[in-house]
């Protein structure tokens, strides 16, 4: 998906592939791993400060963090106070819309429901 958008840009792409927001929400998740590079993505700077553990930290963060407008000359992407952190436009619907919201605050409270449903759409998803 375009990270620039918008939640019906991204219920675009994944309604095609037979996703509900639920497991929108949930593949979401991922970007507990890894980080952007702006020379490949244009987007700078990882999601969480443990970029390689497998967790539910992408959410907490989401809630947990006051995100605000990064200056700078790359495209919108959003900054923690520390500015070590960063959240895409698309990220910052998963708690801004109310559909997809109500997953997420799940999955920010509880690890294992993330990892039951991740795991479970990340399998549908390789078996298009």
């Amino acid at each position: 998906p375009d990270a620039s958008r918008n939640a019906d840009h991204l219920r675009a792409v994944f309604y095609r592939m037979g996703m509900s927001d639920k497991e929108i929400v949930a593949l979401s998740g991922a970007h507990v791993l890894g980080r952007c590079h702006k020379d490949r993505s244009g987007y700078d700077g990882p999601w969480v400060r443990s970029p390689t553990t497998f967790s539910n930290e992408y959410f907490k963060r989401l809630y947990d963090t006051k995100w605000t407008i990064r200056e700078w000359d790359g495209p919108l992407q959003y900054q923690n106070p520390e500015k070590d952190l960063m959240m895409l436009p698309t990220d910052m619907e998963i708690i801004r819309d109310p559909a997809f919201e109500q997953y997420a605050k799940i999955y920010a409270e509880d690890e294992q429901a993330f990892f039951k449903d991740f795991a479970a759409v990340f399998k549908k998803l390789i078996e298009l």
